[in-house]
């Protein structure tokens, strides 16, 4: 398959990582965690969300792969990274990652970023993430995809 140039740069990340992955590119939109549910025929809680904040005192960029399903806890996620989040513009995160949100992956981005992960994705056997385009998807296992990014999972929600 003749994957678009974001897609194939996504493929080519995990592959450095040693994750080996399909990238596919879908017939519909994967944009939100209920499209790519649809799309991939699974549930929304198997979708990854790949969400970018900013630390409000530090400025670190933090991306949080979170479970389709769950909506982010900010003041629980700051208890854990000891600052409260706030979130990016549509411009800031593409320049921070390289991609545009609803096409963000969990990994390969322009700028290294410190990454966690909802404990509730590692309820499934496999998870689904996105893959650099609003309509390419991958799949994975929640433990695989851990120990690719290095996150911490932690609770979201």
């Amino acid at each position: 398959m003749n994957l678009p140039a974001s897609a194939r740069k996504v493929q080519d990340a995990a592959h450095a990582l040693g994750l080996t992955i399909e990238v596919r590119e879908m017939a519909d939109s994967t944009r939100t965690a209920e499209d790519a549910a649809a799309a991939c025929g699974v549930t929304v809680g198997q979708i990854v969300k790949s969400l970018v904040f900013l630390g409000a005192t530090s400025q670190q960029p933090y991306l949080l792969l979170v479970s389709g399903s769950n909506r982010v806890n900010e003041k629980g996620i700051a208890q854990h990274l000891g600052e409260k989040l706030k979130r990016h513009d549509a411009d800031a995160v593409r320049a921070l990652t390289g991609y545009a949100i609803g096409g963000i992956p969990p990994f390969g981005h322009a700028t290294p970023l410190t990454t966690y992960m909802d404990r509730d994705l590692m309820q499934y056997d496999v998870i689904w993430a996105a893959a650099g385009t609003p309509k390419a998807v991958f799949r994975t296992e929640p433990a695989r995809l851990r120990d690719a990014t290095g996150a911490m999972v932690i609770e979201v929600k």
